[in-house]
């Protein structure tokens, strides 16, 4: 019998009750809190201690990334960070002041911005009285830190992750996990300059990356509008069937047709005039003649989207890159928060290419006009125009990497300029003293964490790991002031006054 059973009656009821006794407000677990008589506390924690089994084996799992993201190894990170200098050098270029924001906002923050994308927003546990949910993009953030902070004009670039619940398609470059790359104009400018300027950007970057020829696709979400309301589309499905068009680069105008008709309900004609027009694309004549569709020209929306349209062409001529941009009336940009033109930038590959090696990776940047989205963060609803553009990182990294693969291009995953070596044993000080030098002298120089290393060895590590040059000290260099200083490529040794090293080094340096 247990001790508990030759309790008292009495003492036993008493104990039961505070066992049973409801933990203070304060208090979430099973054990219960300081504030209450430390009697039950003891009592109470055997008691969870009872429960808790210990594990007799290790569980069987597979060590694996969680689906949908990856690590990226030494080689992958230089190359990203390659790409990532190239994108930002270009923002500041254009004078664009960097901006950070937390990777997770306000639920309700985010909601309601993405239209029928906002079920793949992440949502978090509550753990701090706060309903949060990671960031989509970072253009939200963007707009809810302008009206937060009151800033009416801002030239904007940021660099960050952003998450996405969706079924990932790594094979092309698609995660849940992805870098984004931003850059903004926000405040009240003459009409099409800001847009024209990011068009410009994005062509700088393409073209500064060597991805091969690339046009970029334009139109405005006011012809959009406006041609859904000629066609015949209710207004309360304008989003949806936007959001289905938006598709015409992955499906045929077929597939399309049949979701906007079977699944949104869309009557057929209305489908089919919708089909007249999303299956147009050229330059600036398409704007033109749609000035003169008698059809298009009812709406007054689409009629200032035209006028723009052909504002910013105009622009682009100036700019040098009219000849990358087609109007294109499939391109809808399923985002909720757009307001104006929209545009999205596509690889194009010739014949060989696309037998070579598959690099459909969809659009690698995109952008456009959210001049109402500010407004719904401020209390007074407050506008401040804005446009921008964002940068498919991930893609444009894989296709890179797939280009590596394909050339057998190797990666320095390091920047060491110079390695410290010895041919001697017990000269590990005389190697610290020496490469503590060429730091203070922002130098990057290495040496292998070991006491007594062999010569052989250290220069085998300089040749696999790409090291330029190596510096050599032992008894006979120390007792004569000097130190040896091997060309790695040449094998080429010459001897330099200690004295004289890191000016002789950086020449070196400043040469190659």
């Amino acid at each position: 019998m247990s001790q508990l059973g030759l309790l008292p009656r009495r003492a036993w009821a008493s104990l039961l009750s505070q066992l049973l006794r409801p933990p203070c407000a304060s208090c979430t677990g099973t054990v219960r809190c300081r504030s209450q008589d430390q009697e039950s506390l003891q009592v109470a924690e055997p008691v969870l201690t009872s429960q808790l089994k210990p594990h007799q084996e290790k569980p069987n799992f597979i060590i694996k990334t969680p689906k949908g993201t990856r690590d990226l190894s030494p080689q992958q990170v230089l190359v990203r960070e390659k790409i990532l200098d190239l994108v930002v050098s270009c923002f500041k270029r254009h004078g664009a002041k960097g901006l950070d924001t937390p990777a997770f906002e306000l639920k309700e923050i985010l909601t309601e911005k993405y239209g029928e994308d906002s079920g793949l927003i992440y949502d978090l546990k509550d753990q701090g009285g706060e309903l949060l949910s990671l960031r989509y993009d970072l253009t939200v953030p963007f707009a809810r830190y302008l009206a937060m902070h009151k800033v009416k004009k801002m030239k904007r670039y940021q660099v960050g992750k952003v998450w996405r619940r969706e079924s990932p398609a790594i094979v092309q470059g698609r995660y849940r996990e992805f870098c984004q790359c931003d850059f903004d104009i926000a405040g009240q400018f003459d009409p099409m300059i800001p847009d024209a300027e990011c068009l410009k950007i994005i062509c700088e970057i393409l073209n500064g990356l060597q991805l091969g020829d690339f046009h970029i696709k334009v139109s405005d979400r006011r012809i959009m509008d406006g041609m859904f309301a000629v066609c015949g589309v209710p207004e309360s499905k304008f989003r949806a069937i936007g959001s289905s068009i938006d598709k015409l680069d992955k499906m045929s105008w077929k597939e399309v047709r049949h979701e906007m008709v079977a699944k949104k309900g869309l009557a057929p004609e209305v489908a089919d005039r919708i089909g007249e027009y999303v299956q147009c694309h050229g330059g600036v004549s398409l704007v033109e003649q749609m000035f003169q569709d008698p059809r298009l020209t009812q709406s007054k929306q689409a009629l200032e989207g035209l006028g723009d349209l052909k504002l910013l062409f105009e622009y682009l001529t100036s700019f040098g890159i009219a000849e990358k941009v087609s109007f294109d009336l499939s391109l809808a940009r399923g985002l909720d928060y757009y307001t104006g033109v929209i545009y999205e930038a596509v690889l194009l590959q010739t014949p060989a290419q696309a037998r070579d090696e598959p690099l459909n990776v969809g659009s690698v940047a995109a952008g456009g006009r959210y001049d109402g989205l500010v407004g719904m963060f401020d209390p007074k609803g407050h506008k401040v125009p804005c446009v921008g553009l964002s940068i498919g990182v991930e893609r444009i990294f894989y296709i890179v990497e797939q280009r590596m693969k394909t050339s057998g291009e190797k990666v320095r995953t390091t920047e060491t300029q110079v390695f410290v070596a010895t041919p001697q044993k017990n000269f590990l000080l005389e190697r610290m003293k020496l490469i503590t030098e060429l730091w203070d002298a922002g130098i990057k120089a290495e040496m292998l964490c070991k006491n007594n290393p062999k010569l052989l060895t250290q220069l085998h590590y300089c040749e696999n790991m790409g090291i330029p040059l190596v510096v050599i000290i032992g008894e006979q260099e120390l007792k004569e002031g000097i130190i040896k200083l091997r060309s790695v490529a040449s094998r080429e040794e010459v001897a330099i006054k200690r004295e004289n090293l890191v000016v002789e080094i950086q020449k070196r340096l400043s040469e190659s």
